[in-house]
């Protein structure tokens, strides 16, 4: 049976509030978590703009913060139009649905090509880029099984197994997660295939801005897209010490399936799978093993929990400073080891409304950490 929908649910954004959010979401210091709760706290972005200064200087940062113009966020998004690509909002119904319930979800992506593929069933094919070829030859019969049951397949572009399964997938359907812009793809080698993606026999996703140039911090963000599209991981060959591997933990910590190919123990290449087997790793060796074990998640239809959406604004939480003990209780609970905010609340006995600004403060003022699992922490030079 092939695999169910993930539906097409959620509320398009206007032209003003796709605007708004752009500018909120390449401001400083703003992040996908604290996007989302500038927005459930003062209900638009456009209501969070106008308070990022006084929420930045409550927070202790000793200079103004840059807030992305209009004119910033038009240029993108003219750049965006130019190249043949759109920005989807979270809360949108061509936001692929797997992704929007992982912790911290992009607010916005930047999509070309075919976006039907956005919202449809995925995997995750990922491996080692110096792969072997017998690792290339399995990376590429995976993909075009899974295709045929009905999986779109999605990986990194990056050389060896992530291109071998995007070739495979072209027909069935193959999703590129970028670690830099949509222009600006990465490595040249795979340009021909990028291109082929992009022209409409697959869809590039990426959350970087227009423009922006790979760099090696940003491709654990790209491995965390991989990871949450995908109801599962396929690792195929993986050194001890890879980015394959970063993209299994991210996927774990999702509750996606992680499936590992074994290899041989004289091979270093398979060390990483080897060890993800012993970690528990759902034993691989055909196509067969991940449709029977994705078969019941597969048939999910999209949950019924809210997105992030922009109904108008009128639900905002009413905007009142914490009371300066509040705010110091807050930051006393705070360390450097990361904490559960429900942990904080309990701990300081502060409401949690109040708990979320203080912490929305702090993380414009850059004296903030976020961590997996929603954990926070302050910032290591932090008194």
């Amino acid at each position: 049976m092939s695999p169910g929908g993930e539906g097409r649910r959620g509320v398009a954004l206007s032209d003003r509030q796709r605007l708004d959010w752009l500018r909120l979401i390449r401001s400083d210091n703003v992040g996908p978590a604290t996007f989302r709760d500038l927005i459930n706290h003062f209900g638009s972005a456009q209501a969070a703009i106008e308070r990022l200064p006084e929420l930045s200087r409550r927070g202790g940062s000793s200079r103004p913060i840059r807030i992305a113009s209009v004119d910033d966020a038009e240029r993108e998004l003219e750049a965006a139009r130019r190249f043949g690509a759109v920005f989807i909002g979270i809360g949108e119904p061509d936001y692929p649905s797997a992704l929007r319930r992982i912790d911290g979800a992009p607010p916005l992506l930047a999509a070309t090509g075919d976006l039907a593929l956005a919202t449809r069933v995925t995997v995750g094919i990922v491996g080692s880029r110096n792969a072997s070829v017998s690792g290339a030859k399995m990376a590429a019969r995976m993909a075009r099984e899974l295709g045929s049951a009905g999986y779109a397949i999605i990986s990194g572009l990056a050389r060896g197994i992530d291109a071998a399964a995007h070739r495979a997938s072209l027909d069935a359907g193959t999703i590129a997660a970028m670690a830099g812009g949509l222009d600006q793809p990465y490595p040249p080698e795979n340009l021909d295939l990028y291109n082929e993606i992009r022209s409409g026999r697959g869809l590039a996703i990426s959350e970087m801005p227009m423009g922006w140039e790979p760099r090696a911090r940003d491709f654990p963000r790209r491995n965390r897209l991989i990871a949450g599209v995908g109801l599962g991981l396929v690792v195929v060959e993986a050194a001890q010490r890879s980015g394959s591997l970063i993209t299994a933990r991210r996927a774990a910590d999702f509750g996606r399936l992680v499936f590992a190919v074994p290899g041989s123990p004289l091979d270093p290449r398979a060390a990483g799978t080897n060890g993800l087997l012993k970690e528990g790793a759902i034993v691989t060796t055909s196509s067969q093993d991940v449709i029977d074990a994705l078969a019941p998640s597969s048939r999910i239809q999209t949950d019924d929990n809210p997105a992030l959406e922009e109904p108008g604004g009128d639900d905002a939480t009413p905007f009142e400073e914490p009371a300066a003990e509040d705010r110091a209780r807050v930051i006393e609970a705070l360390g450097p080891s990361p904490a559960e905010v429900d942990d904080i609340i309990r701990h300081t006995g502060v409401p949690a409304q109040t708990v979320y600004l203080v912490l929305i403060e702090l993380d414009l003022a850059g004296r903030l950490h976020r961590h997996p699992g929603g954990m926070v922490s302050l910032a290591f030079d932090d008194p």
